[in-house]
């Protein structure tokens, strides 16, 4: 993945969001252009997310950048 963080449209922060960020990334995601993407930041992997993702017509690519600190670059497929 290895972009700055202000390479991307769009960035959400899912540590700072109190409660379940689920529909916060799904508004984040309808928000979304074909030609832009999304970054994810969670404090842990959002394994059950990528499924949803595919579901949804959505490709991922993650990086642990931290022990507890993930980023989730979320495109258009």
């Amino acid at each position: 993945m290895e972009q700055p963080t202000d390479a991307y449209e769009t960035t959400l922060d899912a540590r700072e969001i109190d409660g379940e960020p689920f529909g916060d990334i799904m508004d984040a995601l309808a928000d979304l252009e074909p030609s832009e993407s999304l970054l994810l930041i969670n404090s842990f992997e959002p394994e059950p997310l990528y499924d949803v993702l595919e579901t949804r017509g959505f490709t991922h690519e993650t990086e642990q950048v931290d022990p507890e600190e993930f980023h989730v670059a979320i495109s258009h497929a």
